[in-house]
């Protein structure tokens, strides 16, 4: 029993490892901000996520001791890394103009989703 659990351990701690390697790897070598944002935030948040289960299978298996702190870590980093990555995208677009002219229009009307003009309170248009 004990050899399979850290044969389980460590092959969350090597996967974990690899997808580290993989999300640093590609943030970077990768070209341009747009290409570079999609490696850390997929990649090393599978990486993150598979060394903390092993942490959690770790202190389980070997102390008997259920730790909350490596599930609330996956839950911190599950919700700020697509929100930061979608700002940093956000923050992209608008810096650069020739990126907004090779943008699909909004259905809506012109320019894009992030770019629409919205009216201010209590001015008429």
């Amino acid at each position: 029993m004990q050899f399979a659990s850290e044969v389980l351990v460590s092959a969350f701690i090597v996967v974990g490892g690899f997808f580290l390697f993989v999300g640093s790897f590609g943030l970077a070598k990768l070209t341009d901000t747009m290409r570079r944002l999609h490696a850390p935030t997929k990649a090393t948040t599978l990486g993150i996520g598979a060394l903390l289960i092993a942490s959690m299978l770790y202190f389980l298996l070997f102390h008997q001791l259920p730790t909350a702190h490596e599930l609330l870590i996956t839950l911190f980093l599950f919700l700020t890394a697509p929100v930061t990555a979608n700002m940093v995208a956000k923050a992209h677009i608008f810096r650069h103009n020739e990126v907004q002219k090779e943008l699909t229009q909004a259905a809506s009307g012109p320019g894009w989703a992030t770019l629409s003009e919205v009216d201010e309170p209590g001015k008429s248009s």
